[in-house]
């Protein structure tokens, strides 16, 4: 149960992580393998409504009396993302850690940002890059396209091709895009659409909308086999994740561990 490098990473076994839906099964069965392993400190709310749960949260977790904050298995996510936005510190996005044949991804967004636009998008993959830091992934991104470096002329195109020129200003990332999924991650396909900077050794993809993102996840979980570990909200202050209403156990417990070690930066 679990996944042992992130169990692994986690130094400070003293943090308190406070969860909205105590009643429901998956979260006890979680919180119990947390609480076995000495990870963090769980704080569960039994009293009130969910809105009531999420408001007493946001206030514990501003007063420092809890480190992060979990909610989302019985509820839809734009509550959990409501009280995140309590501690936003700029644009909020979203990200899932994807594992797949001992490869680690991180894909964007994929919960918060319906359509983002060419300065959303950069802001996004920039975030992105930090977010890597926590799994020691030093960041190779693709901004995704169903065309690969002017294969097709398109004005959707464009916020795609001047999100990647912004990155390319602000930052010294590695980045390359336009790129379709498979030149962004297949070395041969890579070099026959000429993409010579990532070379198909992409770790971060950044989807173009919510649409595809939320789309290419799913994908990758349920066809690929891949193991998904969110949707982990970025670019706050204090860390609140969200749960999917159809969350296994074992995904409540990954993203628990995620919020940790966030709780830890």
């Amino acid at each position: 149960m679990g996944l042992k490098f992130l169990e692994n990473k986690i130094k400070e076994r003293n943090k308190r992580i406070l969860f909205t839906e105590c009643d429901d099964k998956r979260i006890k069965k979680a919180v119990n393998l947390i609480e076995k392993k000495k990870l963090a400190e769980v704080i569960l709310l039994k009293e009130g409504s969910i809105e009531e749960k999420l408001k007493t949260g946001v206030e514990l977790l501003k007063s420092n009396k809890i480190d992060g904050i979990i909610s989302g298995a019985t509820h839809p996510s734009a509550l959990t993302i409501k009280t995140a936005f309590n501690f936003k510190k700029g644009l909020v996005s979203s990200f899932f850690l994807i594992l797949w044949k001992n490869k680690k991804y991180l894909f964007a967004d994929c919960a918060v940002i319906p359509d983002p636009n060419y300065e959303q998008l950069a802001e996004i993959a920039i975030q992105t890059a930090e977010s890597a830091k926590l799994f020691n992934i030093k960041p190779k991104i693709a901004m995704l396209s169903y065309s690969t470096k002017g294969s097709a002329k398109d004005g959707t195109l464009e916020k795609i091709r001047k999100a990647t020129e912004i990155i390319k200003k602000k930052t010294d990332l590695i980045i390359d895009g336009e790129l379709q999924l498979d030149a962004a991650i297949i070395p041969k396909i890579a070099k026959a659409k000429n993409s010579n900077i990532i070379k198909g050794d992409a770790n971060i993809l950044i989807f173009p909308d919510l649409n595809a993102g939320n789309i290419g996840y799913k994908l990758a979980e349920r066809f690929g086999n891949a193991i998904a570990v969110g949707p982990i909200l970025q670019n706050l202050s204090k860390p609140v994740n969200d749960l999917s209403r159809g969350a296994s156990v074992e995904e409540i417990y990954n993203v628990a561990l995620v919020t940790i070690l966030q709780a830890q930066r």
